[in-house]
């Protein structure tokens, strides 16, 4: 049995916005911004290349329906979408985290200071792979 806070709708201390027969919804409790949400998929999966396309497309779609309620709700300057994956995953189960953006908030991306190669070669590489697992379907 599945040991995962996300997988026991019952453990999950907080407000419930949306829920259907494949994924909910429901309020952050550290919010980044006041309106967080985090979208969760009911059955367990803990990285977006494990979910079937289906699965990924409803995700996108509720998560669409979501932004254009918290426009409506906050009137934002924008809205971030975002996922983290594999250790990186702090609950272990796939999310994502969807909340409305101010100019001035805060939020932003943080990387090392090192510099990272960018060039025709990685591109390649990754290109490579790609097609073998666009050729997959």
């Amino acid at each position: 049995m599945c040991e995962c806070v996300f997988c026991h709708k019952e453990k999950i201390a907080t407000d419930f916005i949306y829920e259907d027969e494949l994924v909910m919804a429901f309020m952050d409790r550290e919010p980044i911004n006041e309106g967080h949400v985090l979208l969760v998929p009911k059955q367990h999966y803990l990285d977006v290349d494990e979910i079937p396309d289906e699965l990924l497309a409803h995700l996108m779609i509720i998560s669409k329906k979501i932004v254009t309620a918290l426009k409506e709700v906050y009137c934002p300057n924008g809205y971030s979408i975002m996922q983290n994956g594999g250790e990186f995953n702090d609950v272990g189960h796939y999310h994502l985290h969807i909340f409305p953006r101010y100019a001035g908030d805060g939020f932003g991306w943080t990387c090392g200071r090192e510099e990272k190669a960018v060039n025709a070669e990685i591109a390649e590489r990754i290109r490579e792979s790609l097609a073998v697992y666009v050729a997959k379907g």
